[in-house]
């Protein structure tokens, strides 16, 4: 099979490597790629939002299968226009991606098919956004409707701090239109965790559970990022839990959306709160999480592309998935000032050497070629992965290998997986 990837980042890039280990793979390209991405597949100069030029690259490339990663393109119903084309996608379709790229759409869903979710209200205006804080004494989570790279979520601990989130959201225009309208939703305790499963639109396999780390700093503190780690499976998650998760949230999700006639096919990401009174919805994405698909992809034993196939011609419930039980962890290595300014065309050493750490792979999100060297090209730069026989063993194996590797200004969290190494020790 000749297989297109869309997308740069380090979720194509371990979406990549996997695929590239199918024996049903003859040829990955990936567009736009990056210079981890290029040791396995062939890195073509196409945007990821370039639906007409990717659609035209598919058609003359005689591409058999192509996989989307980031939201963008899903958003704006690339699967749609490549579908009209008689081309094999994967993804939904733009009004399926709805779920992502429109807060309250999803929110809509959740209350009309009894799905758990936070209380909220929606509004489009700064006046009725501050009048909804206050009601909940700014003990609530602000939200950009729409897209906003991972970072248009505030959450606030009393009044002030939720019309500060407002205030950046509907007056600076942080996000860009993204802030037109609003979602104030009741703030949840408890602990948080990702849930991916491959949907055909009826049958769903459930992936192996992760946890993302979505703060700047140690201890989760500092501002929001795309995230700075995470690691596989998440111990919080109970198989009662589970079940309930499956039958209550992700089926259910499934079910509505069918009825709502807009069937969902591809992955569905959950990012769920367990709480006193069980799982809740606090997003849905309409894509493999990054940073989660990279500590889930070395963790799977089973060959991807069947079950891509399968996503996409409605044979999912033939298949199922095995699993590495090893535990995994990803540490992100960030540039100098992310998530806000940083500078770009650092060079990287010492890529060599921590891929030489045994059961280690390092996945290159923001970085490219230049002059024969590896620069830096983003926010975050890299993901080193790694797996051990527990959570602490598998993140002493990445800092081992992150040890190795030297950029100017690289920061990184060395705490990445420390819920479930506090249940490991007190076990």
């Amino acid at each position: 099979m000749r297989i297109l990837i869309i997308g740069s980042g380090g979720r194509e890039h371990a979406l990549a490597w996997k695929i590239s280990q199918s024996p049903l793979t003859k040829k990955i390209f990936c567009a736009p790629g990056n210079a981890g991405i290029a040791s396995v597949a062939e890195c073509v100069d196409i945007g990821s939002e370039d639906v007409e030029n990717l659609a035209a690259f598919a058609r003359s490339e005689k591409i058999d299968l192509t996989v989307v990663g980031p939201e963008d393109p899903l958003s704006m119903g690339i699967v749609d226009r490549f579908q009209s084309l008689g081309l094999r996608i994967f993804g939904p379709s733009g009004q399926a991606a709805r779920l992502e790229s429109s807060k309250a759409f999803a929110r809509q869903v959740l209350g009309r098919y009894g799905i758990p979710g936070p209380a909220f209200q929606i509004v489009e205006s700064v006046d009725a956004a501050r009048a909804c804080a206050e009601e909940m004494d700014g003990y609530c989570v602000v939200k950009a409707d729409g897209l906003a790279k991972g970072k248009g979520v505030i959450v606030c601990g009393n009044v002030d701090e939720a019309c500060d989130g407002i205030d950046l959201v509907m007056k600076d225009r942080a996000f860009g239109s993204a802030g037109d309208r609003v979602v104030i939703e009741e703030r949840l305790d408890g602990e948080e965790v990702s849930i991916l499963a491959f949907t055909d639109g009826e049958a769903i396999i459930m992936m192996e559970s992760a946890q993302d780390h979505k703060r700047v700093g140690e201890g989760d503190t500092g501002k929001n990022t795309g995230g700075m780690g995470a690691y596989s499976p998440a111990p919080v998650l109970k198989p009662r839990i589970s079940a309930q998760i499956e039958q209550e949230i992700i089926l259910q999700t499934i079910h509505a959306m069918n009825a709502e006639g807009w069937p969902y096919r591809g992955v569905l990401y959950a990012g769920l709160m367990i709480t006193d009174s069980g799982p809740k919805v606090l997003e849905f994405n309409v894509r493999f999480g990054d940073p989660e698909t990279q500590p889930l992809m070395i963790r799977m034993k089973s060959d991807i592309v069947p079950l891509l196939m399968a996503c996409t011609d409605g044979t999912l419930g033939r298949h199922e998935i095995e699993w590495d039980r090893r535990p995994s962890v990803c540490i992100v290595m960030a540039s100098d000032g992310y998530p806000d300014e940083y500078k770009k065309g650092i060079e990287i050493t010492g890529l060599e050497e921590a891929d030489a750490v045994e059961d280690c792979k390092v996945f290159h999100a923001g970085t490219k070629l230049s002059k024969g060297k590896v620069v830096t090209a983003g926010g975050r730069v890299l993901g080193v992965t790694a797996l051990g026989s527990n959570v602490m063993k598998a993140q002493q194996r990445c800092l081992e290998a992150v040890s190795r590797i030297h950029f100017n200004g690289a920061h990184y969290r060395r705490d990445i997986g420390f819920r479930a190494i506090r249940r490991e020790m007190e076990a």
